[in-house]
């Protein structure tokens, strides 16, 4: 077998593999005397099928497939070990001959590839990237705090209604000013003033006690037929016919009360005893604020820092044509039309990835499963900040972190994020960085129009 390449130009190159039948023969026997020990064929008993039936039934196909798999492993071999940088996967040439397996022995396979160009990523302080610092307020802190003492307080009962309370009673539908014996009756309704449309009917509740009888119009107060209905426990279909007022004997008044900042909020919030007052609460708050702000400042920094090391790479030459070609081979739902649109947004991130691998290779950036495991908390650390959650122990991030990687996707995605990260840290090592304070509301607008 031999195996010859020819250079298009710098970033094309077809590959020519010559199979002459000694390469596959002796695989083909083989194969073919493995098939007559399995072979289940009528009239004759298992291993005593004559060789030349044996030949004559799966001679080609077996042939076919061996020279298809001694092809394969050839062409990625080559690949391999002449350390070719290739795109996407090798294409059959387009100007392939037909290949006959019914009449040839000898055969010969073209294959088109498609390499990486040579770039070179030179990174100093010529190099000047915004980064963006997020001003910390004391509306920040503040919210954080009123969020805390919302997330962890308690539920009480009241003496009297306010607005936010949540009521519970028995409703009687009123016929007039009287109620009526056989109207409709909720035992256990439960309302809440404040979700109440209608000013006045929110007005009735206000001030009342436990055992006050509060006459109400549910379709003035509520508006929406889902929450009448719910309130009623009836059906939206039911509750067109009633108009009729509703009298509330209050039995309960539930309110839910912040808590107060003290010692108590300060260890559910940090751990018992890791804050002991409230200027050290405030100053752990900021510490955790800042943390995220800055995070949302590298965020933007590695956009830039993606962008500028892209526009670096203009006027490098890649193997356009082969690579649209190797998206229409590679995907049955691929349109020339999608691939004409896509295919800028997909060079970009090709450009991103070749110069990641290239700064990554020239500062020596090694992943070790340490960096995974820690880009794995960190996904987790941000997914329960999602919820509010800014303080969830190592042990139970480890714990997601130890699931995620359990999938080998995530754990290449893990380790993709994870070089991502070191090289970003590189890039921010390296050039000049152009710091400027912004407010977060200027920071979210910039995002937003990007």
């Amino acid at each position: 077998m031999n195996i010859t390449r020819k250079d298009i130009d710098a970033v094309n190159a077809t590959l020519t593999i010559e199979v002459k039948k000694a390469d596959y023969a002796e695989k083909v026997e083989t194969q073919l005397r493995n098939y007559r020990k399995k072979a289940n064929i009528p009239g004759f008993r298992p291993g005593m099928v004559p060789v030349g039936l044996v030949k004559k039934m799966y001679g080609k196909a077996v042939e076919a497939e061996e020279i298809n798999k001694l092809v394969s492993d050839a062409l990625f071999g080559y690949i391999k070990e002449n350390n070719i940088n290739a795109l996407g996967e090798p294409l059959p040439n387009e100007s392939q001959a037909k290949i006959d397996f019914d009449n040839q022995e000898d055969f010969e396979f073209q294959f088109d590839l498609g390499i990486a160009p040579e770039i070179d990523i030179k990174l100093s302080a010529k190099d000047k990237i915004k980064y963006y610092q997020i001003a910390l307020t004391d509306e920040m802190v503040e919210n954080q705090i009123k969020s805390y003492t919302g997330r962890f307080g308690s539920y009480i009962q009241a003496e009297s209604v306010e607005e936010a309370d949540v009521l519970k009673g028995e409703l009687l539908e009123m016929s007039g000013k009287k109620v009526n014996e056989a109207g409709h009756k909720v035992e256990d309704a439960v309302l809440c003033p404040k979700y109440m449309k209608n000013d006045k009917q929110k007005a009735l509740f206000i001030g009342k006690k436990i055992g006050d009888v509060v006459v109400f119009n549910p379709k003035k107060a509520f508006e929406n037929e889902a929450e009448i209905a719910s309130l009623l426990k009836m059906s939206k279909d039911e509750v067109h016919a009633i108009d009729a007022d509703f009298q509330m004997t209050i039995s309960g008044i539930t309110r839910y009360e912040e808590s107060p900042v003290d010692q108590s909020l300060f260890d559910k919030v940090f751990g018992e005893g890791e804050v002991n007052s409230e200027e050290e609460f405030v100053a752990k708050i900021k510490e955790s604020i800042q943390k995220n702000l800055d995070a949302d400042g590298d965020y933007k920094f590695s956009m830039d820092a993606r962008e500028a090391i892209i526009k670096k790479l203009d006027g490098v030459v890649f193997p356009d044509t082969f690579l649209k070609r190797w998206l229409l081979a590679s995907n049955d739902k691929m349109t020339e039309e999608i691939v004409e649109s896509d295919y800028p947004k997909m060079l970009e991130d090709l450009k991103w990835q070749l110069a990641k691998d290239k700064i990554a290779n020239d500062s020596e950036v090694k992943i070790e499963f340490e960096d995974v495991e820690a880009f794995a908390k960190k996904i987790a650390q941000a997914q329960f900040a999602q919820y509010g959650m800014n303080n969830v122990p190592d042990e139970v991030l480890a714990g997601y972190a130890k699931d995620m990687l359990k999938d080998e996707k995530s754990i290449r995605n893990m380790m993709d994020g994870a070089l991502n990260d070191k090289v970003v840290a590189t890039i921010k090592a390296a050039v000049k960085l152009d710091a400027k304070e912004i407010s977060m509301d200027d920071f979210n607008k910039m995002l937003e129009e990007k």
